[in-house]
């Protein structure tokens, strides 16, 4: 089952990461804070920003992705994918339960 590994800065991150566990996108976000430098506009920056770790399913991904797009305030979001090797099948479980785009 995929993580999608996503960058926000501090303003944003928490309503990011509500919105896809309640919305069902994910069963759970991990907020990390971290400091970012990157190139933007031909400048370097250095942010404040949280590190998202949004736990989903295979069949998810795609509309969770579609959806931090939408919510997302900068012009090209971070998301990208983590696709996992092993996994805690009581976890894996409980996440296949939590996580359901339908509802």
């Amino acid at each position: 089952m995929p993580t999608a590994y996503v960058t926000a800065p501090p303003e944003a991150a928490t309503d990011i990461a509500r919105t896809l566990v309640e919305e069902r996108l994910a069963a759970c976000v991990n907020r990390v804070p971290c400091q970012s430098v990157y190139r933007w506009d031909g400048e370097i920056q250095d942010d404040e920003e949280v590190v998202l770790f949004v736990k989903t399913t295979e069949e998810a991904y795609e509309p969770l992705e579609a959806r931090v797009v939408e919510l997302h305030p900068y012009d090209v979001p971070c998301i990208e994918r983590l696709d996992e090797t092993e996994t805690l099948d009581a976890f894996a479980d409980w996440r296949a339960d939590a996580v359901d785009p339908a509802e």
